[in-house]
């Protein structure tokens, strides 16, 4: 599986992770994957806006057992808002997306037992030039000159996606302040020339951000409980 055929769902997975440690960094990666995942099927044409909610074209298919199986999931499911989407059960999403990338030979996956007595795995980095790669690419784009309307949508929607996620391997929180215009314009651009598919996707985005920023502050007051 080369790089130009990794799902974006799958590039933000590998960016979650460090190159220098083989170790994952990403705090909030289930949620960027799934975020990442409607992108992607928006952009596809596989999911449409239905008042508010995905709704999957009929017979629709990628390929992708990943997104293929996220779009199982929607359209065997009540109908809920994309915002709800985004962090209704996103490990589901994230672990098929590792499975995959493990079996793809981007990840290792490793067994040992947590306290000595629990069976788990642990995974770490197996191809760590090739996500230094992938970070420098979207590095580029971020920082870059080329103007956002010549930025591929994909790689408009993955430095989006990774700002609103909070990924600081790619979007710092400097670069969250100091490139705010360039990532309000890739922003845009997600969505193509579509204003239907703009809004849906700054929906999701949207969603992405708000989901971290709720995550964080659980995750602040748990620690401030004990």
């Amino acid at each position: 599986m080369p790089n130009g055929s990794l799902s974006l769902a799958a590039s933000l997975y590998l960016l979650s992770y460090d190159p220098e440690t083989g170790q994952p960094a990403g705090a909030h990666t289930a949620l960027l994957v799934r975020a990442a995942a409607l992108t992607e099927l928006v952009q596809r044409g596989m999911l449409t806006d239905a008042d508010g909610s995905p709704c999957p074209v009929p017979d629709a298919a990628t390929g992708d057992h990943v997104l293929d199986g996220l779009l199982e999931l929607i359209g065997e499911s009540r109908p809920r808002s994309w915002q709800i989407w985004v962090g209704h059960q996103p490990g589901l999403t994230e672990h098929a997306v590792r499975d995959q990338m493990v079996a793809a030979g981007y990840v290792r996956a490793k067994g040992k037992r947590m306290l000595g007595l629990f069976p788990s795995k642990e995974y770490t980095l197996e191809r760590p030039d090739q996500v230094a790669g992938m970070r420098d690419d979207a590095l580029r784009v971020l920082h870059g000159e080329q103007p956002a309307a010549e930025v591929s949508e994909r790689d408009a929607a993955l430095v989006t996606l990774a700002a609103a996620g909070e990924l600081r391997s790619v979007v710092t929180a400097t670069d969250a302040k100091v490139r705010k215009r360039r990532i309000m314009e890739l922003g845009e651009r997600c969505g193509g020339m579509g204003p239907v598919l703009e809004k849906v996707i700054a929906q999701v985005r949207t969603a992405l951000a708000t989901a971290v920023v709720t995550a964080m502050l659980a995750s602040t007051t748990a620690m401030t409980a004990t």
